[in-house]
Formats: structure tokens, C-alpha cells, sequence
């Protein structure tokens, strides 16, 4: 594979992968919640085992490639795992912020954004 391609191959997966806590339901994507709700510590461990598998199909695209996987820095994994939270970011606004203001809105509220 070639290498710009496998960046955008992992850069789409990370999107895609940032996103499923908060589509599914399901705790760990097996069983449903006890209180009907997943709460928000399940999405959280839920997007830091996704953003370590991710991780670690990049290491393998990388170690295919290069023959070996690079040392990383600290730094490396604080700007890795803010971009999966950045990426995060469309699901978090889908489940908790878009799809509330529409129930708001259904429940005889306004139902209208910001002015």
C-alpha cells in the first residue's frame, strides 16, 4: 500500500472509529445498559480503547512499510489522541447536543437554534 494512501486509510479509520461510541448503545458494542442509557464513562473508555486500536493498525501499516515502527515521543501521543478527540467531535454533537435540542423541540419547546 502506498504510503499516502495508508495515511488516509488511517486518518478515515480514526474518524470512523472516534465516532461509534456515540452511535451505538451498546456498552463495549456487546450488551445493552442496565439503565437503558450508556453513560458518558462507558463512551470515554470505549474512544480510548478504539483510539489504542487504532494505533495499533497504524503501527502495523507502518512496521509493513518500513520494516519497524519509529520511537514515539509523549508528544507524539498528546497530539495523536487530541486529533481522535477533535475527530470525536461530530458524534459528541450528534448524541448530546443535536438530538436533545430536537427532543427539546418535540416536547412543546422552542425548538429553534441560536439567534
Amino acid at each position: 500500500m502506498a504510503e499516502t494512501l495508508a495515511v488516509w486509510v488511517v486518518l478515515g479509520l480514526a474518524f470512523v472509529a472516534a465516532n461509534l461510541p456515540f452511535l451505538f448503545e451498546r456498552v463495549l458494542f456487546v450488551r445493552r445498559p442496565a439503565a437503558g442509557r450508556k453513560a458518558f464513562g462507558w463512551r470515554l473508555l470505549e474512544l480510548f480503547l478504539l483510539y489504542i486500536a487504532v494505533g495499533l493498525f497504524a503501527a502495523m501499516l507502518e512496521r509493513d512499510a518500513h520494516g519497524g515502527v519509529y520511537p514515539q515521543g509523549w508528544a507524539f501521543y498528546v497530539t495523536t489522541a487530541c486529533l481522535f478527540l477533535v475527530f470525536a467531535f461530530p458524534g459528541f454533537v450528534y448524541r448530546y447536543l443535536w438530538r436533545a435540542h430536537r427532543r427539546g423541540a418535540e416536547k412543546g419547546g422552542e425548538g429553534r437554534g441560536p439567534v
